[in-house]
């Protein structure tokens, strides 16, 4: 019987010698930035913004809150809804500044950091989950549409919809792991989700031939709403 550490182990092992954006050497200010500018667009479409903010030296909280509204609005443009972005920017370095800083936010404890992200406009489970994870580097097991898309085509999956109960499923799941641990083990797992789902789970014309997984897929009917084309769960944040 197919069990999710099974199905992590087949991804490790199809996915494992794959680059993603959000290993830990990035700069957690980057990773934050990312977080907030991937909602609702793909990632090549942040990383052309990244690019712009690091050419204008503003991949730092103080330069960055230093520019005026509309230096930063361009500076984002490429990721799209970039007023919307621009603020929700804006709000992030707000929060920052009420901790004391970047470095002092991503220290609080997961749970405190998390509920402090969920207060600040414009960020939702999933982004707040980024943050936690990827740049704070503590345990916070982040899923999306993708997580959902793998495992309904596998039969698997909570009985419920929605961020939450995949978050708790899929934790419940897993093996139990020290905080130590959890954090890097997290950050692995979504990776690999993330990195199946663009280079092989497709919403359409899935590349199922090179699947480890192909024996126990079902490949539901793509017209499932379950199964969005985006990587987001939540179109809220």
């Amino acid at each position: 019987m197919l069990t999710v550490p099974g199905v992590i182990a087949a991804l490790e092992a199809m996915h494992g010698h794959r680059e993603w954006h959000w290993w830990p050497e990035k700069p957690p200010f980057e990773v934050c930035v990312g977080a907030i500018l991937v909602q609702n667009t793909a990632w090549t479409n942040v990383e052309r913004a990244l690019e712009r903010l690091r050419d204008a030296r503003a991949l730092d909280p103080a330069r960055m809150a230093a520019l005026s509204d509309a230096e930063l609005e361009s500076l984002v443009r490429p990721s799209g809804q970039y007023r919307q972005k621009a603020r929700k920017l804006r709000a992030f370095l707000a929060t920052c500044a009420g901790a004391g800083g970047l470095d002092r936010l991503l220290a609080l404890p997961a749970a405190e950091l998390r509920s402090r992200l969920l207060q600040t406009w414009g960020i939702g489970p999933e982004t707040a989950d980024c943050i936690v994870c990827y740049a704070g580097r503590q345990p916070a097991l982040v899923v999306d549409a993708y997580t959902a898309r793998l495992f309904r085509r596998l039969g698997m999956g909570p009985a419920a919809e929605g961020y939450s109960a995949w978050q708790e499923w899929l934790v419940s799941s897993l093996p139990a792991v020290t905080d130590e641990r959890a954090a890097e083990r997290y950050a692995r797992v979504h990776a690999l989700v993330v990195l199946h789902a663009k280079h092989l789970c497709r919403k359409r014309n899935p590349r199922c031939g090179a699947c480890l997984l192909r024996g126990a897929c079902t490949v539901p009917d793509a017209n499932d709403p379950r199964l969005e084309t985006g990587g987001r769960m939540s179109q809220t944040e």
